[in-house]
């Protein structure tokens, strides 16, 4: 087990470095310029202000000053704010991205597993038919198309939660929902292919044949079996939303991680958009790691020796 879990943390490491890197060097030789927007400023005034962001300096010094900086867990200073630090940023909009990640996740797993299994149960028949439409639709229609038409018809229509902003715990529903339709649609068909698959091998049949109410069959046989591809993908669709919905956060005013990340694309500034990625790398690999020690525990078949699962 202490073999497995060095592999993966030293891939881990590769990971988060070739993702720094890239995205560096990808920023770095977009045409334009942070400051370019100014207009009128002087050009004694410019040169200053590269030369204290060392954006002056060759690339490769800019690249190895940037990695000795995440060594030391600063992500830098942002180029649009004198008082305010990327890690200031960070440290504000995680929890509120979190907070609206964790939420969604949880509606997500709730109502796609009970969407999954009454849909795998019923197959070939309206509530089969009923999930499925609910998956597809989550599957089809992005989320901030939904988020459009949630504030349009139950904020301003209906006038039942409040349009945007994050305040009260009202506010987060909306945007939750949003957010969790994705992930809650994927779960569920995953689910329901998953239970088909697993209601249909030799043990549940033999377990039925013994007599066992179908509720023990179900809970206690068949849905812990059937969670394990779902299990597999909890790690990526978690980190997704916890880290923050790039558009979703815009429409409805959060100030959070995806809100960060898109004014920052926008002014062009360097170490917030890093800083984002990184962060949202490391969360990205964090999860996956962890969904990788779950699966083992869940599944006792699978053994890890020497970094490998079996």
């Amino acid at each position: 087990m202490l073999k497995f879990v060095l592999h993966r943390f030293m891939w881990a490491i590769i990971t988060l470095w070739a993702t720094v890197t890239i995205t560096f060097i990808i920023m770095h030789n977009i045409p334009g310029d942070p400051f370019a927007r100014e207009g009128t400023m002087p050009a004694a005034v410019y040169e200053n202000l590269r030369s204290y962001y060392n954006l002056d300096k060759p690339e490769i010094v800019q690249y190895f000053l940037y990695l000795k900086q995440l060594l030391q867990f600063d992500f830098g200073p942002s180029l649009k704010s004198q008082t305010i630090t990327v890690n200031d940023y960070i440290e504000n909009g995680v929890p509120i991205s979190f907070h609206l990640g964790a939420q969604s996740m949880l509606i997500a797993i709730f109502f796609g597993l009970i969407l999954g299994v009454i849909a795998a149960l019923n197959r070939n028949h309206w509530p089969d038919y009923f999930s499925m439409i609910v998956a597809i639709i989550g599957i089809s229609v992005p989320s901030f198309i939904l988020a459009t038409l949630f504030i349009n018809f139950i904020a301003v229509e209906w006038k039942l939660l409040p349009v945007a902003t994050w305040a009260t715990w009202k506010h987060t529903i909306l945007p939750s929902m949003a957010l969790a339709m994705m992930p809650l649609a994927y779960i569920a068909r995953l689910m329901r292919t998953s239970m088909i698959e697993v209601m249909n091998q030799d043990y549940i049949l033999t377990a039925k044949a013994k007599g066992l109410k179908r509720s023990a069959v179900v809970i206690k046989h068949a849905v812990r079996n059937a969670l394990l591809p779902v299990v597999s993908v909890l790690g990526i669709l978690t980190a997704n939303l916890v880290t923050g919905s790039f558009i979703v956060e815009s429409i409805f005013g959060i100030p959070g991680m995806g809100d960060m990340f898109v004014k920052g694309i926008f002014n062009r500034d360097y170490p917030v958009i890093l800083g984002c990625t990184v962060f949202y790398s490391a969360v990205l690999i964090l999860f996956i790691f962890l969904v990788d020690i779950a699966y083992t525990l869940i599944d006792p078949r699978i053994k890890v020796t020497g970094g490998k699962s079996k």
